[in-house]
């Protein structure tokens, strides 16, 4: 294995494969090593129809060699750590690697341990995760026979920000369609003060939930789980006119106490995972704040050191964490390296945030959100030319998208580093 590499690349996702893929379909003789530990690559976006049972696993995934682009090295390891000041990455198996130009894009990781007891009651039980098994969330929906369907996330960012509110959807469609309507109450619990920033979305998503009766609970993070007796505790987020407010009715049977704390019973809980990014980024001399890869937010490029850049879940952009946000942002990165290959400095590609959101309300009914750093609605002009309506109204044409389209989409253009 070679110590030195005139670009190194950090994570086989979405990220880090169609960059790769897009340097190389630029220029052949490019030097590239790829760091990946991982056997199998996965289609996420996928998973929350198999959480409603209408998508099989299998096929979100291939293995990381059949997508490994060619003429690059595949370095099948850890990356440990960062010395930017020597322009290296540190490995578990193969010591130290250096690089002209540095591309980190590992992703994010799930933290269960910030969220009190969800690390011994997440896949267990009717406590269920889209984004750790989607096959367990299907189980749970199909077994479920009436009460509290409850659906919440956490209060760090976590990736497709819309993947907890679309099985909310899928499920009160399921109990719908099988007779369960009457006996079940579902919720959808938020730490946020919207359904959705994006003003024409949310209107859209409001009707969606009023359609189907779910109590919307906003100003709600969720801080304790217990698998074994079925209670998820709250605390109030909200001040002033926003606090927490039990309905009069009470048929969630919610208990208040204290400052603002809510315990509410379930017989089915979905949850995203609190995420963080991974521990050798989080602790490294490369992250903001926050803990989030510090990047400029257009150029994608490292705020202190300039031969790195970012991109993907790991990069603390003020945008959704998605495909559709790699897939604008790859073209940034490519370009900007290749111009400082060629001529010592950026290309004046910029990045502005788009990000798109797939939202299913139902089965055979979508919204496609698409927007950018300040919450414009940007439908994509070549889609809409396709689809010849509105994309911010659920349309079956939407669903045949999420379904069919955007899978092969992502596997036979975006991942062999083609622009979409």
């Amino acid at each position: 294995m070679k110590s030195h590499y005139q670009i190194l690349v950090i994570g086989g996702g979405s990220g880090g494969i169609m960059t790769t893929a897009n340097l190389l379909s630029k220029d052949k003789s490019l030097d590239i090593g790829l760091i990946e530990p991982a056997d199998w690559h996965y289609y996420q976006p996928a998973w929350t129809l198999v959480g409603g049972g209408t998508y099989d696993f299998e096929k979100t995934k291939r293995s990381m060699a059949s997508v490994m682009p060619k003429g690059v090295d595949w370095i099948k390891d850890y990356a440990t750590g960062f010395n930017p000041e020597g322009n290296a990455v540190s490995t578990k198996e193969n010591g130290d690697i250096t690089y002209d130009f540095l591309i980190v894009s590992p992703g994010l990781v799930m933290d269960t341990s910030l969220i009190e007891g969800l690390t011994e009651s997440l896949g267990k039980g009717v406590v269920c995760s889209n984004y750790t098994d989607p096959k367990h969330t299907w189980e749970v929906l199909r077994n479920f026979k009436g009460g509290n369907a409850v659906f919440t996330q956490p209060t760090t960012p976590i990736k497709c920000g819309g993947a907890p509110q679309k099985i909310a959807y899928l499920a009160a469609d399921y109990f719908k369609k099988n007779g369960l309507k009457n006996k079940s109450n579902v919720v959808f619990a938020t730490p946020g003060s919207v359904i959705f920033g994006v003003k024409e979305i949310r209107e859209s998503l409001m009707q969606v939930i009023s359609k189907y009766g779910i109590h919307f609970k906003p100003f709600y993070a969720p801080i304790k789980i217990d698998g074994e007796n079925q209670m998820v505790t709250f605390k109030g987020v909200g001040t002033g006119e926003n606090k927490c407010v039990i309905n009069e009715d009470n048929e969630l049977r919610e208990v208040m106490s204290g400052e603002q704390i809510i315990e509410m019973p379930f017989d089915m809980l979905h949850l995203a995972p609190p995420q963080t990014a991974p521990k050798f980024v989080k602790e490294s001399s490369l992250v903001n704040d926050a803990g989030w890869l510090d990047v400029d937010i257009h150029t994608l490029q490292h705020n202190k050191y300039p031969n790195i850049f970012g991109l993907g879940d790991v990069a603390a952009l003020p945008t959704a964490k998605t495909g559709a946000a790699i897939r604008k942002q790859v073209p940034v990165v490519s370009d900007n390296i290749r111009q400082l290959i060629a001529h010592h400095k950026k290309g004046n590609k910029s990045y502005n945030g788009y990000s798109s959101c797939p939202l299913v309300t139902g089965y055979g009914k979508m919204i496609l959100a698409e927007f950018d750093y300040d919450n414009n609605f940007i439908p994509d002009p070549k889609l809409k030319q396709m689809l010849v309506f509105n994309s911010e109204k659920e349309h079956w044409r939407l669903w045949m998208l999420k379904k069919y389209g955007l899978p092969y989409l992502y596997w036979n253009k975006m991942m062999k580093g083609k622009e979409v």
